[in-house]
Protein backbone atom coordinates (compact mmCIF):
# COMPACT_ATOMS: atom_id res chain seq x y z
CA UNK A 1 0.00 0.00 0.00
CA UNK A 2 1.62 3.32 -1.11
CA UNK A 3 1.63 6.71 1.30
CA UNK A 4 -1.10 9.14 0.68
CA UNK A 5 0.01 12.33 -0.87
CA UNK A 6 0.86 15.11 0.93
CA UNK A 7 -1.77 18.25 0.23
CA UNK A 8 -0.74 21.51 -0.57
CA UNK A 9 -1.08 24.05 1.96
CA UNK A 10 -4.16 25.85 1.73
CA UNK A 11 -2.89 29.61 0.64
CA UNK A 12 -0.33 27.76 -1.93
CA UNK A 13 -3.29 25.74 -3.52
CA UNK A 14 -5.04 28.88 -3.39
CA UNK A 15 -2.31 30.97 -4.91
CA UNK A 16 -1.60 28.59 -7.87
CA UNK A 17 -2.96 28.67 -11.41
CA UNK A 18 -2.80 25.33 -13.03
CA UNK A 19 -3.05 25.23 -16.34
CA UNK A 20 -5.40 22.73 -18.42
CA UNK A 21 -3.25 19.62 -17.74
CA UNK A 22 -3.00 20.41 -14.15
CA UNK A 23 0.55 22.15 -14.26
CA UNK A 24 2.52 24.97 -13.43
CA UNK A 25 5.60 26.44 -15.28
CA UNK A 26 8.75 25.72 -12.07
CA UNK A 27 11.95 27.49 -12.78
CA UNK A 28 15.15 26.09 -10.81
CA UNK A 29 17.54 28.54 -9.84
CA UNK A 30 20.65 28.16 -7.63
CA UNK A 31 20.12 30.31 -4.56
CA UNK A 32 23.88 31.39 -4.07
CA UNK A 33 24.64 32.40 -7.14
CA UNK A 34 21.56 33.59 -8.81
CA UNK A 35 22.05 30.99 -12.15
CA UNK A 36 18.70 30.00 -13.51
CA UNK A 37 19.06 26.03 -13.68
CA UNK A 38 15.90 24.78 -15.53
CA UNK A 39 12.48 25.38 -16.33
CA UNK A 40 10.66 21.89 -15.82
CA UNK A 41 6.67 21.38 -14.65
CA UNK A 42 5.06 20.15 -11.32
CA UNK A 43 1.73 18.99 -10.73
CA UNK A 44 -0.17 19.30 -7.51
CA UNK A 45 1.95 16.03 -6.08
CA UNK A 46 4.67 17.50 -6.89
CA UNK A 47 4.89 20.52 -5.21
CA UNK A 48 3.52 18.77 -2.32
CA UNK A 49 6.01 16.11 -2.17
CA UNK A 50 9.17 18.51 -2.81
CA UNK A 51 7.98 20.62 0.25
CA UNK A 52 7.35 17.42 2.51
CA UNK A 53 10.51 16.10 1.89
CA UNK A 54 12.82 18.99 0.69
CA UNK A 55 14.69 17.95 -2.71
CA UNK A 56 12.74 18.70 -5.45
CA UNK A 57 10.25 16.73 -7.62
CA UNK A 58 8.61 17.56 -10.65
CA UNK A 59 6.16 16.63 -13.42
CA UNK A 60 7.65 14.71 -16.50
CA UNK A 61 5.35 15.60 -19.58
CA UNK A 62 7.40 12.72 -21.68
CA UNK A 63 6.69 10.29 -19.20
CA UNK A 64 3.49 11.03 -17.07
CA UNK A 65 4.77 11.11 -14.23
CA UNK A 66 6.50 12.30 -11.04
CA UNK A 67 10.30 13.05 -11.83
CA UNK A 68 12.35 12.88 -9.05
CA UNK A 69 15.15 15.21 -10.11
CA UNK A 70 18.46 13.35 -9.51
CA UNK A 71 16.93 10.24 -8.62
CA UNK A 72 18.72 8.12 -11.43
CA UNK A 73 21.86 10.68 -12.02
CA UNK A 74 22.39 11.45 -8.72
CA UNK A 75 22.56 15.18 -9.60
CA UNK A 76 19.65 16.63 -6.74
CA UNK A 77 18.47 19.25 -5.98
CA UNK A 78 17.47 19.95 -2.14
CA UNK A 79 14.93 22.93 -1.94
CA UNK A 80 16.01 26.30 -0.22
CA UNK A 81 13.05 28.59 -1.01
CA UNK A 82 9.50 28.20 -2.96
CA UNK A 83 8.52 31.84 -4.22
CA UNK A 84 4.98 32.17 -6.61
CA UNK A 85 4.87 34.51 -9.47
CA UNK A 86 2.64 37.41 -8.89
CA UNK A 87 0.15 35.46 -11.47
CA UNK A 88 0.25 32.18 -10.15
CA UNK A 89 1.20 30.25 -13.44
CA UNK A 90 4.59 29.77 -12.24
CA UNK A 91 6.90 28.91 -9.20
CA UNK A 92 10.98 29.83 -8.73
CA UNK A 93 12.68 27.22 -7.02
CA UNK A 94 15.99 28.35 -5.12
CA UNK A 95 17.74 25.16 -4.91
CA UNK A 96 21.06 24.30 -4.02
CA UNK A 97 22.00 21.95 -6.66
CA UNK A 98 24.09 19.16 -6.18
CA UNK A 99 26.81 18.49 -9.39
CA UNK A 100 25.01 19.59 -12.41
CA UNK A 101 21.12 20.33 -13.59
CA UNK A 102 21.06 19.78 -16.87
CA UNK A 103 20.71 16.26 -18.39
CA UNK A 104 23.31 17.05 -20.82
CA UNK A 105 26.22 17.42 -18.32
CA UNK A 106 26.21 21.39 -18.54
CA UNK A 107 25.83 23.18 -15.38
CA UNK A 108 22.53 24.97 -16.52
CA UNK A 109 19.85 24.11 -19.05
CA UNK A 110 20.72 27.30 -20.70
CA UNK A 111 24.24 27.21 -21.71
CA UNK A 112 23.29 28.34 -25.49
CA UNK A 113 22.90 32.10 -26.30
CA UNK A 114 22.26 34.03 -29.92
CA UNK A 115 25.64 35.82 -30.65
CA UNK A 116 25.52 38.02 -34.00
CA UNK A 117 22.50 36.28 -34.72
CA UNK A 118 23.79 32.95 -34.39
CA UNK A 119 23.07 30.44 -31.77
CA UNK A 120 26.50 29.35 -29.90
CA UNK A 121 27.52 26.86 -26.84
CA UNK A 122 28.80 29.38 -24.04
CA UNK A 123 29.53 27.26 -21.39
CA UNK A 124 31.26 23.17 -21.98
CA UNK A 125 29.52 20.19 -20.38
CA UNK A 126 31.15 19.74 -16.90
CA UNK A 127 30.41 15.58 -17.33
CA UNK A 128 29.33 13.50 -20.11
CA UNK A 129 25.69 12.77 -20.44
CA UNK A 130 26.43 9.17 -20.47
CA UNK A 131 28.11 9.20 -16.98
CA UNK A 132 25.43 10.81 -15.40
CA UNK A 133 22.58 8.28 -17.20
CA UNK A 134 24.94 5.05 -17.87
CA UNK A 135 23.15 2.65 -20.21
CA UNK A 136 21.30 -0.44 -18.33
CA UNK A 137 22.63 -3.73 -18.84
Amino acid sequence: MSEPTPALPDDLAAALRFDAQGLVAAIAQQHDSGEVLMLAWMNRAALAETLATGQVCYFSRSRGGLWRKGETSGQVQRLVELRVDCDGDAVLLRVAQSGVACHTGHQSCFYRAVHRGALVEIAAPLIAPEVLYPPAD
